[in-house]
């Protein structure tokens, strides 16, 4: 009698413990997404200055998908290689819910198709920065106020929910 008023404890114990667990994992969640955007964010900003390289994925030139690629891989997340192929993972999500963390596509000269990527490190009210390779500049932070990337927008995608 007295195993079985233990176990009947014990499992009341633990059954409280999970159900309360559930709460605390979420914020877990939310917490651990919050310091992995910030190590992406950190080891992108880390290449700045890095020259541009076509097909570039290491410290001797970044494309713009390479340097998404990279940088995500560092935190063992694979992505396609190219930036049109990064545009269909994820949720594309409206410019206005855009957080630091997010990628943003770029259909540049006057491409049909996304062609350029861009990983957000800053929102600002009616700014966005990020992060990115450029064929002239190499890995540089741009915002979405310059009229060369404001003019070819194309979306934001959330990958890290």
């Amino acid at each position: 009698m007295k195993k079985i008023i233990v176990l009947i404890l014990l499992a009341i114990t633990f059954t409280s413990c999970k159900s309360s667990s559930s709460t605390v994992s979420k914020k877990e969640t939310k917490r651990e997404n919050k310091s992995l955007v910030n190590h992406l964010i950190e080891t992108a900003t880390e290449n700045i200055g890095v020259k541009y390289k076509a097909g570039g994925t290491t410290k001797n030139g970044f494309d713009c998908s390479g340097l998404v690629f990279t940088t995500f891989e560092s935190e063992n997340i694979k992505l396609p290689r190219s930036s049109f192929e990064q545009s269909q993972i994820g949720t594309v999500i409206p410019i206005k819910d855009a957080q630091k963390g997010d990628l943003i596509f770029f259909k540049t000269n006057k491409s049909r198709q996304i062609n350029h990527v861009g990983l957000i490190t800053e929102i600002n009210s009616n700014e966005i920065k990020f992060i990115h390779s450029s064929t002239s500049k190499g890995v540089i932070i741009s915002s979405t106020k310059e009229p060369y990337y404001q003019n070819s927008f194309a979306q934001i995608n959330r990958v890290v929910e």
